[in-house]
Order: C-alpha cells, then structure tokens, then sequence
C-alpha cells in the first residue's frame, strides 16, 4: 500500500488552515475527490471523530490499492496514528472498522498487514459515477476546490531574440495544461508572458541585425562577439532594408526605415520582429496569454530605480568595489549578490524584483512561475529582494516550477539544430513535423524536473507505444461504436448502468471516479503530467474493455449499459485531452 502523503503528528488544527493560497490537495471537497474516494473519505472522518476527535480531518487520505485483490481503496490513518495515540496500528484500525457508519457502499472493510484499512465496495457504488458524469458533461471532474483565489501563471517568458525552442515549448505545454487544470478546480486564472525587452541580449540582437544589414547592403561588418547567428537574423535585415512593416503586439505596425546606421529603429525592428513571429508560433501551438509585460516599462515608469532604492533604506545593501550589493545571505543565498555593476547597469534579476512587486500589488497573492532549470539560481535572489522590501510578500513567494530541457531525437540520434535558427531546434520545427497534438501530450508527459527525450519517430508512429495516438485512438473508437449503433445518444444517461457488473465494467468506472481526484492533485501539486498518465491508463482500461466485450449485442438493456460506459469513457478522455491542449479526434 502507498500513500503520497507523508504521514504527519496528531493534529488539532483544522484542515485547511494556514495553507499556501494555491489549492491545497488536503482540502479537497467531495467533488474533487469523486463520488466513491469522497464517500469511502467521509465514512472515515466520521470514524476518526469517534475513536480519536482531536485528531485533524485531513489526516484521512484514501488511495487505490496496489493490488487490486486487496480491495477498492486503502486507508493507512491507523498506522499515522498509531504512535502519538500509543495504540497498536491492527488494533487501532479495528476500532476505525468498528466505528465506521452504517453504508450499503461498502461491502467489507478488513485489516491488512502491519494497519491498513482496506475496504471493498458494492457494484451500484461503482455505477454511481455514470449519472454525475451524464449530468456535469464537460465539467465533470471539475470542482471550487480553489476558492476562487485568483492566480498569476507567468510562463514562457522568451526573450525576443530569437524562434521559440523546445525548452520554450515545454514551457508553453506545461503553462496552458496548468492554466486550465487551474481554472477547473476553481481558481481565477491569468496568465501573463514576460517579454526581457531590455538589456545586453536586446543590445546584441540589434548590433547582430545592423551588421547582417550592412553586409547585405555591401558595407564593412564587425559581427559582434557575442551576436546572434542562424538565418533569421538575416530575414531581419533584409526586412528592415526593404522598409517592411511588421506587426507590433500593441496594433501598431513597426515601420522600418531602411537606414543601416539607425540603430534605434534596427532595435525597434528586431524586437517587433522576433516578438511577431514568437506570438505565430504560439498561436500554432495553441497557447493563448491574457496580458503581455515588457521589463523595459519596469525602467521607463520607475519601478526598477524605486525597488533599488527602498532596498538601500532598508539597510539592505553596500557599497563594494564600484558595485551595489543585495545582503541575499540575510534570506538563505550562499553569497551575496550585485544589483548594480560598477559601471552603472543593473543585473538581470534586479527588474525581476521590481516586476514581482508589481504582481503583488495587481492584487496577486499567488503566483506561479515556470521556468528553465537554468535560472533555479534566480530563484533565491529574487525571493530575497523581495523579502527585503518588506512589503509583506511571503518569504516562498513566487512559487516556482523549475523544468529540465528537453532533447530531441529522430532515427535514433540527437537533433541539434535548425535551419532557420542555426543552434538548436525550434518549436515551430517540431509542430510541422509531429503535430501540435503530440508535441501538447509529449510535452507533458513527464514530470517538469525530470530530463525528456522527444522522440520524433515515436511522435508520428501510429502504433499503441505512440501514448497520443494510443488515448486519441481509445477516443475514436468510442465514437464509431456509437455511430454504428445509431441510436439517441442521449437516452444513455437513462440506461440500466446496474447491468455493469463485469470485474472490466466496474474498473473502468473506478477509474472514471478517479479523473476529479487527478485534475485536483494535478493543480495542486503543479503537475499536469499526473493527466497525461491518468489519460493513457484510462484508455488502456477501455481498450482492453473493447477487445473482451461486444458492444452492439441482443439483450436491449446490456446494449445500452455498455453504450453507456463506453460514452462516459469518451467524456472523460475528451475533458481531459481538452485541458492539455489536445485534440480529441473522431476518426482516426
């Protein structure tokens, strides 16, 4: 038996309080735990309340027992308890057993190994999963667990120096899946791309166009050391030497003037530019953001020079060799840092400071980053910068979601580069040769801080090792059943479920009382690969449903009850690939 919750001491404290603004999975309403695990979780509060009352709610954690012999669901709340009670676990879980109230659910309830409360339930529990799936359609499995807290999401994030790579599309899949797992556990959602629009790499982006400008106009070049390189940044230029005009994502058009010694405009240029192409290639991947944040406001308004100065008031800085220093060992850092180089310009994450300060007075008391494990660095030093102004701010605020990067491979070596890009491998690359569809699921399939190899050739196989193609293809085949069948699809929510007593029925629909559970957990723990997983073995459930079962056979009333599962299966695949991005397909 497993329990993702670490056990913890007795408690008195309510659930629920004192934890993060962000869902918490301890708190999770009925809905958000499914009809069965709710209930099975409510019948053991109740037995809680009887044996030990001072003992916390939230202590009671239900899980699936890892061999399915062992019962529908397991509890190990005796043996958490079993200490600070000085009970025996096996005798403190007979007596959780033996105050257990009355429930025509359960079917059993038995001791197993050293404490766990393993409990069986009857078919019709099962089966009740099927008419609040009929009845909340799109929205099943979502819940208010959130509270309505409202939420930053800042992922992405590119700077505009370049087509969007992998790494940045990893971002974009993790973003928008988090997003929407989010806002269907009941939190105000707005997610925000932070465009690094100043600064040396915006400098080295215009002299790189000015140079490949020049060079096109038959001029002497220096390329400068550290320029960018690949073939866009000749399509700038030429561009820019034509007098194009390119889209700015305010509306207004960026019009060049053509003149290779107008380093502001070439700068101009560039940034619209890239930023243009950056808001293409998003759009292609699906991923939408409600507001756009430009670093160079945070300078032209003032908020950078103001936070620089309230830290220095505040004692929180010195003076050494020309430089301005941030006192970040005062907050956990392992050095101190420079703000402020000694000759006047400022390091990277002093705007992020600045910026934060402005999430945190548009009234966002949660918020959420996804980034690079690159900038795992950044993390300490911006939370410090923070915790130095005093403002209030909690000391783990932002919270942050650190992802590793991502290789790709095709015929079973690295790809390295792009033709257009020149060093690594864009993300609009990627689209046109898998899909948007696999690249979304690929993207989320694993855990953000574990290393991921994307595998063009398993990308486009259609074969059941394809995880895509194997959850779409469950998905498509639920669709041409029911249109073999022909009949009223929605005289399913009327069907006899109590016909679906087969160990393959009732295990399918234990795991549909599942998904709710998963979008919770997913939210709150930041993890939206937990759909993914649930998506295949949800289909894996149904495809072997499929391969054991007619659907289309004599008896009226099986007919129906099948077709019914079968169509709750689809709704659940169809919710879930939806939050991920991923399109939910027909035919196949």
């Amino acid at each position: 038996m497993s329990n993702e919750t670490p056990a913890a001491p007795l408690a008195t404290q309510p659930a629920g309080e004192g934890d993060d603004a962000v869902l918490s999975a301890r708190r999770l309403s009925t809905l958000a735990q499914g009809e069965l695990r709710g209930h099975v979780t409510a019948l053991l509060v109740r037995a809680l309340a009887t044996v030990a009352p001072e003992a916390a709610p939230a202590l009671v954690v239900v899980d699936r027992p890892k061999v399915a012999a062992h019962g529908d669901f397991s509890c190990n709340l005796a043996m958490q308890l079993a200490r600070p009670l000085k009970r025996s676990p096996r005798d403190l879980a007979q007596a959780l057993i033996d105050a257990l109230p009355q429930s025509d659910w359960v079917v059993a309830a038995e001791i197993a190994g050293p404490g766990f409360i393993n409990l069986r339930l009857a078919p019709h529990a099962s089966q009740r999963v099927l008419p609040v799936v009929f009845e909340r359609a799109g929205r099943f499995g979502h819940s208010s667990a959130g509270a309505d807290v409202p939420v930053m999401v800042e992922f992405v994030s590119a700077n505009p120096t370049g087509p969007l790579h992998v790494g940045h599309g990893r971002q974009g899949a993790l973003g928008a899946a988090l997003c929407e797992l989010l806002e269907a556990t009941g939190h105000r959602v707005t997610r925000e791309f932070y465009y690094n629009d100043a600064g040396v790499q915006i400098e080295n982006l215009a002299r790189s166009v000015q140079a490949r400008a020049r060079e096109a106009a038959g001029e002497q070049f220096e390329f400068p050391a550290d320029g960018y390189h690949g073939q866009y940044i000749r399509d700038i230029a030429a561009d820019f030497i034509a007098r194009k005009t390119v889209a700015a994502a305010d509306g207004e058009g960026v019009l060049a003037s053509g003149d290779v010694n107008d380093f502001e405009g070439i700068r101009r240029f560039g940034v619209a530019y890239l930023r243009h192409e950056q808001d293409m290639d998003l759009q292609a991947f699906g991923v939408r953001f409600d507001n756009f944040y430009l670093e160079s406001s945070l300078y032209a308004d003032g908020s950078v020079a103001g936070a620089v100065r309230a830290l220095t008031e505040a004692g929180k800085t010195y003076e050494h060799e020309g430089a301005l220093w941030l006192r970040t060992t005062e907050y956990g850092d392992d050095k101190d840092r420079v703000m402020r180089k000694s000759d006047g310009t400022f390091t990277y994450f002093v705007p992020d400071v600045a910026y934060h300060v402005s999430k945190w007075k548009r009234g966002f008391r949660a918020a959420i980053n996804i980034m690079g494990s690159d900038h795992f660095g950044s993390t300490t030093r911006v939370r410090a910068g923070l915790q130095g102004l005093a403002l209030g701010i909690p000391a783990d605020y932002p919270r942050y979601l650190l992802h590793k990067m991502v290789t790709v491979m095709r015929g079973g070596e690295e790809v390295k580069i792009s033709k257009r890009a020149g060093s690594y491998v864009t993300l609009r690359d990627l689209i046109d040769e898998v899909g948007r569809d696999a690249v979304r699921f690929f993207l989320v399939s694993r855990k953000a801080d574990t290393e991921f190899v994307f595998d063009v050739d398993l990308a486009k196989a259609q074969t059941e090792e394809n995880p895509v193609y194997y959850v779409q293809y469950a998905h498509a085949r639920i669709c041409s059943v029911i249109q073999q069948w022909g009949g009223d699809e929605a005289s399913l929510a009327a069907a006899p479920f109590d016909r679906l007593a087969g160990e393959r029925e009732l295990a399918l629909m234990r795991r549909i009382d599942d998904f709710p559970l998963t979008l919770a957990t997913a939210a709150a723990d930041c993890a939206p690969h937990l759909v993914a997983f649930y998506l295949r073995e949800l289909a894996a459930e149904f495809h072997g449903y499929y391969n054991a079962e007619r659907f289309l056979v004599e008896d009226p009333a099986v007919c129906m009850a099948r077709l019914a599962l079968a169509s709750a299966t689809r709704q659940v695949l169809r919710n879930g690939l939806g939050l991920l991005g991923v399109g939910a397909p027909e035919k196949m």
